[in-house]
């Protein structure tokens, strides 16, 4: 019997209802917007990555055509500094110290692309040409910018004043206990990794206005986000110093935010003081030279971990010990990243005892924050690579000292050593379908024959588990409109997951609606009081429980009013297609005329909440195949299978979007990314040019399944899926990679594994080194 698929609502494979309106072009990206009498600003940035300055000359600029306005620091002294507002604890249990960008530098850079001064003019062209206009005396300073080289002795010091390059330390688990463990332990296996450092490039760099309503005495600030609540409270509370109900934030349309874009930046203050000051609008937009410079970059950790394995093969202990790099300043949520890390660190395995430390350093680069995982991907990487390695010193299959290791279904509800605790899950059962699906039976056979070939043929795989959908709620607010239209307005923020459609269809199904009537608004604070933003794949698993909750009171109170109306019974009202009617018969009353019936306006409304005390774990396998050329070291994926449990599927069509692309972000670290600072804290790789992206062409094609066990924490069973494609291909790709190089006499391998990485590895390997 053939299963149906749902016209409405959840499991339903709806095509993309905004993609009509992106791909004519008709979207409305921050630098699509204009204003009546705009202007235009550029930001003068520091060229060195750690230097005293005066600024010697700013008449030049100022008198420089169509400048309106240059700013330094003495004139935005009184704006706040960008706030941290992610503070872990420390392991002493002090509280964590942050150092915090200012708006504009006074009279210290930090970082190359470190900002200095603003001008404003009536063009773009014409802020850009005075900003050059401004001398800036530098006395450059000795920088610092490796994670290897700030733990070195007689590093320079990024915060003279702290004395010291360590932000702070911070500590997880028993060391007690896991201690025990390694005393005991029949074997113990060791492993040292490298999180390369990643350029968050989204198609859409940064953009903002600012605009002061005189007739309001308020604020406006237009950008690109991932949720207007957080930076409008932010800006308020911290920076401006005022109530946030004089502060207006509005996102249009967002070309990919991938953490990156939720944080409070320097220029959107500055567009802000400069639009009240001037009494018009000022525009800011970023090129990809600036991107590279002043955007929150992701991972960069070194790490080391030690597993203790019993005479069974059994994991009875972890120790890790992480470095992790936040740049010159301390980000958004930039100190809170590593301790995501730490507390996902076991993985999907039964490790009774843990303890894990980690130093936080400063360094005189681009600071560093949430990127895609945040900290999970970090997690996962450790642990599938350690767990590869423990496989092959005790001459043990990988998929059996996983099998024997990972939590039993009998075990669930699971809290790890960190206190996490996961409600569902067939670790095995996602494990042995995507080995069954890639085929790892009949590996071997293929490696052989690549070797006929002059290939060398690797395969490798990687279990993964995410923390999704943090403890809170997400409100949603449904109306009927007067045209027989209804609107959804809630707090979270599209940057291209598809939230137009996935939300519409949770509406659809109450309502019965066809989707052409549904409107979904985010991104204005005037417009929705509250929401929590975009992240950590909170928006399907809180925010569409609530848009379903909302939307069954709405139908509840449309049936109120139809049965009035028709003079029927509730239970007799059946929605359809814009129409209530009677069961059964021909009598009914369209949207538009309910609208007009109601005895109220709080009789169209409704509101949903769904609150979650526990957050939800997404987990699956990722198994990727490898084809190495020996003579060049390019790595050719030839083979990608993945099989997922995301607890409930709302959407299958939207599903593997966010997967295929996740994957693409995996790859991309472990095969092309990679941020390069000279020892002077100049950016090598700051374009395109030097920093590789991942193409189509580095792209398999994806065997990508489900295999669903709902989650008992969320209403409906959903466990989320953003971040989850790009937590497990890191992982599963460099496995693979090291099961090619092994036979060639590799050990050792980081990301990215480029074409000269490997040729250099194996040439050593040849050379016996």
């Amino acid at each position: 019997m053939a299963v149906m698929t749902p016209k409405f609502g959840l499991g339903a494979s709806v095509v993309r209802l905004e993609d009509d309106r992106l791909i004519r072009g008709a979207g409305r990206y921050t630098d699509d917007e204009s204003r009546p009498e705009m202007l235009h600003a550029a930001v003068v940035r520091s060229p060195h990555a750690s230097a005293r300055f005066t600024i010697a000359d700013l008449e030049a600029a100022k008198a420089a055509p169509g400048v309106r306005l240059v700013l330094t620091h003495a004139d935005v002294a009184a704006l706040g500094d960008i706030p941290c507002v992610g503070k872990p604890a420390m392991a002493d249990g002090s509280s964590f110290v942050s150092r915090n960008a200012p708006v504009l530098c006074k009279d210290v850079v930090r970082h190359v692309g470190d900002a200095v001064a603003f001008v404003v003019a009536e063009s773009a062209i014409q802020a850009k040409d005075a900003a050059e206009l401004i001398e800036v005396d530098y006395g450059p300073l000795e920088a610092v910018a490796d994670l290897h080289a700030v733990m070195g002795e007689g590093a320079p010091l990024v915060w003279p004043e702290a004395g010291s390059n360590v932000a702070g330390r911070m500590h997880v688990g028993d060391k007690a206990a896991t201690d025990r463990a390694f005393a005991e332990a029949a074997r113990t296996v060791a492993i040292d990794v490298v999180q390369n450092r990643l350029v968050c490039n989204y198609m859409e760099v940064r953009s903002a206005i600012g605009e002061f309503v005189e007739a309001e005495g308020r604020y406006q600030l237009t950008s690109g986000s991932q949720g207007v609540h957080g930076l409008r409270d932010t800006l308020a509370s911290a920076v401006f110093k005022v109530d946030p109900s004089t502060i207006r934030v509005v996102t249009r349309d967002v070309g990919g935010g991938f953490g990156t874009k939720a944080f409070l930046y320097r220029e959107y203050a500055l567009v802000l003081f400069a639009g009240k000051k001037l009494g018009r609008p000022v525009k800011w937009t970023a090129d990809r030279g600036e991107h590279f410079v002043t955007d929150t970059h992701g991972r960069d950790n070194v790490v080391t971990a030690e597993m203790a394995i019993d005479a069974d093969g059994r994991f009875t202990g972890l120790r890790i010990n992480i470095a992790a790099n936040l740049g010159a300043y301390t980000s958004q949520f930039g100190p809170m990243i590593p301790w995501f890390g730490m507390s996902m660190a076991t993985g999907l395995y039964d490790i009774p005892a843990i303890d894990v430390a980690c130093e936080l350093f400063y360094t005189n680069t681009v600071p560093v924050d949430a990127y895609r995982g945040a900290g999970r991907p970090e997690a996962a990487y450790l642990i599938e690579r350690l767990v590869d390695k423990c496989a092959a010193e005790l001459g043990v299959a990988r998929e059996e000292i996983r099998r024997q290791n990972f939590i039993k279904p009998e075990q669930l509800p699971y809290k790890t050593a960190f206190g996490r605790l996961y409600d569902t899950g067939d670790f095995v059962g996602h494990m042995s379908e995507a080995m069954r699906r890639a085929g790892w039976a009949d590996f071997e056979a293929r490696r052989e024959s690549a070797s006929a070939g002059g290939k060398l043929r690797g395969i490798g795989m990687a279990t993964y588990v995410e923390a999704c959908a943090f403890p809170g709620s997400e409100p949603a607010y449904v109306e009927l409109t007067s045209d027989g239209r209804v609107t959804l307005k809630i707090g979270t923020q599209s940057n291209g997951q598809g939230h137009e459609t996935a939300y519409a269809q949770f509406v659809a199904e109450a309502l019965k609606l066809d989707y052409d009537r549904i409107e979904v608004r985010q991104g204005d604070t005037d417009d929705t009081p509250t929401g929590g933003g975009t992240g950590g794949s909170r928006s399907i698993p809180l925010g569409a429980v609530s848009v379903r909750r909302a939307s069954q009171v709405l139908a509840d109170k449309l049936k109120k009013i139809a049965s009035d109306e028709l003079e029927a019974a509730v239970a007799d009202i059946e929605l359809e297609g814009g129409l209530a009617r009677v069961a059964g018969t021909d009598r009914t009353i369209d949207f538009a005329a309910l609208a007009k019936a109601a005895k109220s306006a709080d009789d169209l409304k409704a509101t949903g909440e769904f609150k979650q005390d526990e957050c939800t774990y997404p987990n699956g396998t990722h198994i990727c195949e490898v084809e190495v050329d020996e003579e060049t070291g390019v790595v050719e994926i030839v083979a990608y299978t993945i099989v997922d449990d995301f607890g409930v599927t709302v959407n299958p069509r939207l599903l593997a979007g966010q997967i295929h692309g996740g994957v693409a972000q995996g790859l991309g670290q472990a095969l092309l990314e990679n941020t390069v600072y000279a020892e002077d804290g100049q950016l090598i790789s700051a374009s395109f040019m030097d920093y590789a992206m991942p193409r189509a062409w580095d792209l398999p094609m994806f065997d990508f399944k489900t295999r669903n066990v709902p989650s008992t924490t969320n209403a409906l069973g959903i466990k989320g899926a953003g971040e989850a494609g790009t937590i497990g291909a890191a992982p599963a790709v460099m496995n693979a990679v090291a099961d090619a190089l092994r036979p060639a006499g590799v050990e050792r391998i980081d990301m990215p594994a480029t074409p000269l990485r490997v040729w250099e590895a194996l040439q050593a390997a040849r050379a016996g080194v």
